[in-house]
């Protein structure tokens, strides 16, 4: 009886030793195939441009492709609940931006639990939203704007990547502190409201620096503000929207986020090339000139950071009482 319970016990325990060998050389392994990157906005925008910059260099230290998939909708919440309900593996990530923090505060009730449905990987780049108009527009200043929406209140039109957005919430706060009333248009992403700004089927968008920016060099768009406190040093020239509108202040921001429970030395591993991808200066080049600034660092950095603005914007959005369209 003694040999056979000996033996037995040798036997289990050779098999855990088996099964703990197996789970390490998988881990070791990762990634042994194609990563996927969901960008919740259609192809084309700001979003999708930095996704595409990061999932080149990241691909080139985790030696796997990283593939971009543009699941637009809902303001960010389809593509953004396909990761939420995807497996753990560290195969499907999220490029997430502001809307990822306001969302809980202007929906009801959302699919996914923002505060459990993740985990951080990294924050990858902040910087300002800008009010840009076509470059034929009578608009030449905030001022000018301020002075039409309030002679012709709901007449301006004011395109958005979609609801719930940096670029939306950008001009319900200017609606609230401008004391002002224009209509917001939302679109699947910055690029289809690009294309309706540039052919005059909106008048205005608070888009984030990196879809602005090309434009605007191009002598498309005119900027005529940006929405953070002070000007930008990347966009000197162009006035903060606060200088017209006193206490206006909002950021842009781009961030990588993984399925709950991925296994925490996958995610160091994302996080390690995410912070060396987005060193690179092929990144950094693309980036800064558009009013954005890279701000890695590790996971912890970011939860931090998005729990932060989660709460600022749930007193932001209470108190002005934001509603969606």
């Amino acid at each position: 009886m003694t040999f056979r319970f000996s033996s037995l016990r040798a036997r289990l325990g050779a098999g855990l030793a088996i099964a703990a060998l197996a789970a390490s050389s998988a881990l070791a392994a990762y990634p042994d195939k194609p990563i996927r990157m969901i960008v919740p906005f259609a192809p084309g925008g700001g979003t999708d441009s930095i996704a595409r910059t990061l999932g080149a260099g990241m691909s080139q230290t985790l030696g796997q492709p990283v593939i971009v998939d543009n699941r637009p909708g809902a303001g960010t919440i389809i593509g953004t609940d396909l990761v939420a309900k995807s497996p753990p593996d560290g195969y499907t990530l999220v490029v997430a931006t502001f809307a990822h923090a306001v969302n809980p505060s202007l929906m009801a009730k959302l699919p996914y639990d923002t505060e459990k449905a993740f985990t951080p990987i990294a924050l990858l780049a902040r910087g300002p939203n800008v009010l840009v108009v076509r470059a034929d527009s009578p608009y030449k200043s905030v001022k000018d704007v301020l002075e039409a929406a309030r002679a012709h209140p709901g007449k301006l039109t004011f395109a958005s990547q979609g609801n719930g957005t940096s670029a939306h919430l950008a001009g319900e706060m200017f609606n609230n502190l401008g004391k002002v009333q224009t209509t917001h248009v939302p679109y699947k992403g910055a690029g289809p409201a690009m294309t309706d700004l540039l052919g005059g089927q909106v008048d205005m968008m608070f888009a984030t620096a990196a879809a602005a920016a090309p434009m605007v060099a191009s002598g498309k768009l005119r900027a005529l503000g940006v929405t953070t406190p002070k000007r930008s040093p990347a966009m000197k020239d162009v006035p903060a929207i606060a200088e017209s509108v006193p206490d206006y202040s909002m950021e842009s921001w781009y961030a990588l986020f993984a399925p709950a429970g991925t296994p925490a030395d996958v995610i160091a591993r994302l996080n390690a090339a995410a912070n060396k991808a987005s060193g690179n200066a092929e990144f950094r080049k693309r980036l800064e000139p558009e009013g954005l600034s890279v701000s890695t660092g590790a996971p912890a950095e970011l939860d931090a950071y998005v729990r932060g603005e989660e709460a600022r914007w749930r007193k932001v959005i209470k108190e002005n009482n934001v509603k969606l369209d």
